[in-house]
């Protein structure tokens, strides 16, 4: 009873701070996932996209009530880019996995990446207001921009929102608010596209997704939280959450890459 309960409550947090900053939630899950040891990275990959999927329909339902909209065209065509090459991202990844045949060799490498990634996002967003911002109109720029996101967020299984959040806020002039639920939409794609590779590659039969119900049920209901609070919070209070949770993935991805030196 306490493991389905640690399961889903990380679930319910991750998605809450996911939905609330544009996180997503796959980027808390991961590390994590990894921190509490009982799944190889396949399996935490999987368990990710499915809550942080399941987040994103109920953010995106919920939105409509609000006045922050998405803009699709933009949007969407980051999140074609993010599909293309998250399905490029997947198959590096299975390619480094079975050449490495180490599990925690390659939870170790995607710690290093992961804290080095979230250092850089920390200090973009700590200094974001001395940067110029632009506004890109340029489908092809924008496509790749997306292809590299989808290829950063598949090799290190996590759904790519502190990517997206940085990259609309600079790119495409967005407020925290608008960043935090484009970032959702662009998430909502490249979930979907995730679960449907490995449907489609090598099945689910393989990994152990006995809690994968309770994470689920976590995600709907960390989608629905984060929603409704992002309505009565500022754009600023956004913005203090954001770098929270990027604080909270570096110290995470530190203590398990300490963890296995010291093991």
């Amino acid at each position: 009873m306490t493991i389905w309960f640690i399961y889903f409550a990380v679930g319910v947090i991750a998605t809450t701070f996911g939905s609330l900053a544009g996180l997503g939630g796959g980027v808390i899950i991961k590390p994590v996932l990894d921190l509490l040891g009982h799944y190889d990275v396949g399996t935490i990959s999987i368990l990710s996209a499915a809550t942080v999927f399941s987040m994103a329909v109920v953010s995106l339902i919920n939105s409509r009530k609000t006045e922050v909209n998405v803009n699709v065209q933009q949007s969407l065509t980051l999140a074609i880019g993010s599909i293309i090459g998250g399905v490029i991202g997947k198959l590096i990844f299975n390619e480094i996995v079975e050449a490495i045949g180490i599990s925690d060799l390659v939870t170790v490498i995607q710690s290093v990446m992961i804290a080095s990634l979230m250092v850089a996002i920390y200090i973009f967003v700590r200094h974001s207001h001395q940067l110029k911002s632009f506004y890109i109109q340029n489908a092809l720029v924008i496509i790749v921009m997306g292809f590299i996101l989808g290829l950063i967020a598949a090799f290190l299984g996590i759904g790519g929102g502190p990517f997206n959040v940085a990259i609309l806020a600079l790119f495409f002039s967005m407020s925290p608010k608008e960043s935090a639920l484009n970032s959702i939409f662009i998430i909502f794609f490249s979930q979907i596209s995730a679960l449907l590779f490995t449907a489609l590659t090598t099945g689910f039969a393989q990994y152990d997704l006995s809690m994968l119900g309770y994470m689920i049920v976590g995600g709907i209901l960390g989608g629905y939280l984060g929603s409704q609070i992002s309505k009565r919070i500022s754009n600023l209070i956004v913005t203090k959450i954001f770098t929270i949770g990027l604080v909270g993935i570096i110290f995470i991805s530190l203590f398990n890459i300490a963890r296995y030196f010291i093991a």
